[in-house]
């Protein structure tokens, strides 16, 4: 029986990776996947990329598409074994649904996986939909500069100083964003240093 699957984490966990990796098992066995990531992510426009080095073609999803037509479409002209999203925080409530559709009227595994929270410590909205929605919840570990497991994610700007405003969406990798515990985290907002 198909679920639906968000495994969650902060920034540098390896989602990428592991999404590619899971993509990848399937195809070795002669399953066709379908892969998506945001359109809001444009630093490897039409591919999924770890930062590892490793990547694979995806689609994007959009706010106002139709993930379940879409699929269900790509389904009937030729079998999906899977749905793998990327950046799935990215996601708006309508596509968390229509993944759930996919799951349960197509009988499609859906595995999601992106950050739980933004920069000021908050759940992303498709994030939030998919810990409500979700079968399966999994979260994907990194660590802390202390050693503790990072739970949290700052931004900082081009001086090094941690940013407390700003636009939500920003996208970035290790130049811009820098995962902590929950600890650090705080005090890396009270005082505006990481």
């Amino acid at each position: 029986m198909a679920k639906l699957y968000f495994y969650y984490s902060t920034m540098n966990a390896g989602k990428s990776t592991a999404l590619l990796q899971a993509s990848y098992n399937y195809g070795e066995r002669g399953m066709r996947t379908l892969v998506y990531t945001s359109r809001l992510d444009d630093r490897a426009d039409g591919l999924v990329a770890s930062r590892i080095g490793i990547s694979a073609e995806a689609r994007h999803f959009v706010p106002g598409g139709d993930l379940f037509t879409e699929i269900g479409d790509d389904h009937a002209s030729s079998p999906v074994a899977c749905v793998f999203i990327d950046e799935a925080q990215f996601l708006t409530p309508d596509h968390v649904r229509q993944l759930a559709r996919v799951v349960d009227q197509l009988n499609i595994p859906v595995l999601c996986y992106g950050l739980r929270t933004d920069f000021l410590g908050r759940l992303f909205e498709g994030s939030a939909q998919l810990l409500a929605w979700a079968d399966t919840l999994g979260e994907i570990k990194t660590v802390c500069h202390c050693g503790r497991k990072a739970t949290m994610v700052v931004r900082v700007g081009p001086d090094g100083t941690v940013e407390r405003a700003g636009a939500l969406v920003e996208i970035g990798g290790n130049d811009r964003y820098v995962s902590l515990c929950r600890r650090h985290f705080m005090g890396a907002m009270d005082t505006g240093s990481v």
